[in-house]
């Protein structure tokens, strides 16, 4: 499964704002996103939204959380 819609979601970035950062139709960018994208195209979109491809394609931790402020990680635990 992959995860492009759920990063988008947090980035506050939408689809067609990155197909324009990759310089390609919100078509194509729409079908790598459903179907199943080439490492090179996982790689162009984990270098725009800046993530590693392993974020983009990895269950997220569930001790973790993104910060809606930088996108970095923050573990969380209940007490």
């Amino acid at each position: 499964m992959n995860r492009i819609k759920e990063i988008l979601k947090i980035k506050g970035v939408t689809q067609k704002e990155l197909a324009f950062k990759l310089e390609i139709t919100e078509p194509v960018l729409s079908r790598s996103i459903n179907g199943n994208p080439t490492l090179n195209t996982l790689q162009d979109i984990a270098k725009a939204l800046d993530v590693r491809v392993s974020e983009l394609i990895d269950e997220p931790d569930i001790d973790f959380i993104n910060c809606p402020y930088c996108g970095g990680k923050i573990r969380v635990r209940k007490e």
